[in-house]
This record gives structure tokens, C-alpha cells and sequence, in this order.
């Protein structure tokens, strides 16, 4: 292991964690920067904590401009398009427009499939080495009404398909997978290989690990790089320090873009604010974490605590919260579960974040061209934490000069 060489990856959210933990366990010395030194504040500290090989369709699919453009006249509702005057938004939009069509949705799902369930095996050997819980009881997807367990019924049907396990269930069976807890469903659906976890003890036992590898961590952002041919040679910070890299990974999260640029990199992202509120003492406590199919709520058990988030808002780098948007989720989640009301929320502090959306809903994991040690990892949406391993062990291998899927290169618009 080089002691004057680091292999820096800038940010320290789930996806630079995860590259981090499995480089350091590869040999690498490693340095971790992230503007939030302790990574309390990073789009993965406060999300839902779902492992979910149930989410094989991209985000980019048939039928979700026409929704969203249903939802931007509601501002309650699940999915917002702040429009503004930005030549990259509307870029963006084109190219996410282009790929919401059933023949980029068959090209993908056996990808995304793959990759999560690779992601999910990653995270059961994980929860022993570096010993977190991780709940593995499935999730159920809850439908309101008929239209919506018809539409999530052909999801399920298309994942048996493909050999993703989903169970159509009516009330009887969802009272019958979770007894204890009330909740008014016309049906839905149990995928049972999704997993849940607390996401904030799975990245402090990434932390951990990394610092057991010999990793170390900085708080600051990147500032500058200096080449040598085709090589980055040095980086330096915000607080003036240069540091000299083997590589560079760059996980930047939403904020990845910009410091692409910085290396010629046109890098489409954009920020998808999700909100979630967590209950220190529910009435309630289910077993298996949860999907509102109408609501496009999540709803996660986390030890004695219950998370619920939703939402998503197309808002550029904006992480203030919209009072309006929390009532949306909080009715939504009042809705299905009658035990509780919109009383349980009052005094609680909403947590809000940004998702990296890349615009054909695939995350960017490879290598730059035109550098010999930079790679890119992020564009992960709502799907970070659930690819967060695999993507780790994939940097690890491109790092160590192993081929790259084509369909996830950061330079492939």
C-alpha cells in the first residue's frame, strides 16, 4: 500500500462510502472529502433504508411524463418540475423524454435487476462483516385503489417474469404478512427479496470500515486538480491542502456535475428533493418496510423509530422544505394507516435531500475516457442505498482495470 499516494473519492454519501469501503479492503489507501466531514447530511442519512430488487424499471418509463405532467398541476402532489431558465434542465428533460419508452424499460430492467440483487447479496455479507441489522421480510406495496393494484399487479407480473419474487395480495393476505398493524388497501403486492435497514447505522459501519482499512476522512470540497498527460496527479482542497492521487472517484451525489465540468466532463444530473419525517414513538410498529403505490410514500421500520418520506421534486441544488409537499405525505401515509393522524406530526423536523437523477434513470458507474484514473459514481436516484455495494465493488474492479458495462458510462449522452 503507497503511504504518499491516496485514491480520493469526493463525496461522502452512501455511494463514495460504499466505493470507499470496498477500495480500502482492496489494499488502496484511501481519503474520503466530503463538504460534510461527519456525513451527516449527505441525500443517504435520512432516507428510507429499502434494499429493493423490486425497483427494476428505470425512471424514465412509459407513462410517467404524462403522470408528472397530472401532478405538476397538484402542488400536493408526489412529483414537481420547478420549471426555471436553465439550458441543462431542459436538456435533461429532452433526453429523459427520449428513454420514457417500453423499448429502453426491456433494455434495462434485466440490468437493474442484476445489479440489485448482486447489490442485496453484497449487503447480506456486509451485515456480517461489519455487523449492522438488516431485515429481511420484504415490502409490500400498498394500492388504494383498483386502477392502481391492476397497474402495480402487471409490475408484479413482469417481475415473476424476470425472476423477481411478487405476490398479488388482497386484504386478507396483507393483514395475514403483517398482523399488527390497521391499514385500509384494496390489495397489493409483497415483494419478498426487498430488505430493509437503518441507513444511518449502515453508513456510520461503512465509516468504520474504512478507517479499520487504513482510510482516512476530510471535510472540505475540491477546488482544483493538476494533470500529468492524461493522468490527475494532485487535488486540492477548500482548506488549501493538495493531496497526491493514484485516482479520483467522484461521488459527488447531485452535486457531481459541477465538479465534472471541471475535468470536461458534461455530466446530466439533476436533484430530485425527497423529504422524510421520522416517528420516535408510533402507534404502530410494522415488521416489513412499505410502498404507497398512489402517494408514492415510503414507509420504514428503523428499530423502535418509523421513517416515512416521499416525494419528488426536480429543483435544481434548492434543499428548502415545501410545507405544503410534507402535508401531501403525511396525508397520504394518514390515509392508508388509520392509527395515526396528521397530529403525530406536529413539532417534527422534516429532513430533506437530494437525489442524483440522471435522465434514462440509470446511475453512472465507469470510467472517463479521456483520464486513465477517474471513474464516476452517482446518478443513482432513489436507488442509491439499494445499489450503494454493488456499485462499490464495480468501482473496485475498474479501479483494478476490469471492463465496464456500456449501458451505465458517464459519458454515454
Amino acid at each position: 500500500m503507497s503511504e504518499e499516494r491516496a485514491h480520493l473519492i469526493v463525496g461522502g454519501g452512501v455511494i463514495g462510502l460504499c466505493c470507499g469501503y470496498f477500495l480500502s479492503r482492496a489494499g488502496h489507501r484511501v481519503v474520503v472529502i466530503d463538504r460534510d466531514e461527519a456525513g451527516h447530511e449527505s441525500c443517504s442519512d435520512r432516507n428510507s433504508g429499502m434494499v429493493v430488487p423490486s425497483h427494476f424499471t428505470p425512471l424514465a418509463a412509459p407513462g410517467v411524463v404524462s403522470q408528472g405532467l397530472k401532478w405538476m398541476l397538484n402542488p400536493r402532489s408526489p412529483f414537481y418540475l420547478r420549471p426555471r431558465l436553465d439550458a441543462k434542465l431542459w436538456a435533461w428533460c429532452w433526453q429523459f423524454l427520449r428513454h420514457s419508452n417500453r423499448r429502453h424499460v426491456a433494455n434495462s430492467r434485466e440490468l437493474l435487476r442484476d445489479l440489485s440483487l448482486e447489490s442485496r447479496a453484497l449487503f447480506e455479507e456486509l451485515s456480517i462483516t461489519l455487523d449492522f441489522p438488516m431485515v429481511k421480510k420484504g415490502l409490500l406495496m400498498l394500492c388504494q385503489t383498483e386502477e392502481g393494484l391492476g397497474e402495480e399487479s402487471e409490475v408484479a407480473r413482469m417481475a415473476n417474469e424476470i425472476g423477481i419474487k411478487a405476490e398479488v395480495c388482497e386484504p386478507k393476505r396483507l393483514a395475514e404478512l403483517e398482523p399488527g398493524v390497521k391499514m385500509k388497501a384494496k390489495g397489493g403486492v409483497w415483494y419478498e427479496q426487498d430488505c430493509h435497514l437503518d441507513s444511518e447505522q449502515f453508513l456510520a459501519a461503512l465509516r468504520k470500515g474504512i478507517e479499520h482499512h487504513g482510510g482516512i476522512f476530510r471535510g472540505g470540497e475540491v477546488v482544483n486538480f493538476r494533470f500529468g498527460g492524461q493522468t490527475v496527479t494532485h487535488v486540492t482542497d477548500s482548506v488549501g491542502n493538495e493531496i497526491e492521487v493514484s485516482g479520483v472517484t467522484l461521488a459527488g451525489g447531485a452535486w457531481s456535475p459541477c465538479l465534472a465540468s471541471r475535468l470536461g466532463l458534461n455530466l446530466p444530473v439533476q436533484g430530485g428533493k425527497g423529504y422524510s419525517f421520522t416517528l420516535t414513538k408510533p402507534h404502530e410498529l410494522p415488521q416489513l418496510c412499505y410502498l404507497l403505490k398512489e402517494g408514492r410514500v415510503a414507509v420504514t421500520p428503523t428499530g423502535r423509530r418509523l421513517r416515512v418520506a416521499g416525494t419528488m421534486e426536480i429543483c435544481g441544488d434548492d434543499l428548502s422544505v415545501d410545507q405544503v409537499r410534507l402535508s401531501g405525505i403525511i396525508d397520504s401515509f394518514c390515509q392508508v394507516f388509520p392509527a395515526y393522524a396528521f397530529d403525530d406530526f406536529e413539532g417534527l423536523k422534516a429532513w430533506s435531500g437530494l437525489r442524483p437523477c440522471s435522465p434514462d434513470g440509470l446511475p453512472y458507474v465507469g470510467a472517463v475516457e479521456r483520464y486513465r484514473n477517474v471513474t464516476v459514481a452517482t446518478g443513482h436516484a432513489m436507488l442509491g442505498l439499494s445499489l450503494g455495494p454493488v456499485t462499490g465493488r464495480l468501482i473496485r474492479d475498474l479501479v483494478a482495470g476490469q471492463a465496464a458495462d456500456v449501458r451505465l458510462a458517464p459519458e454515454r449522452f
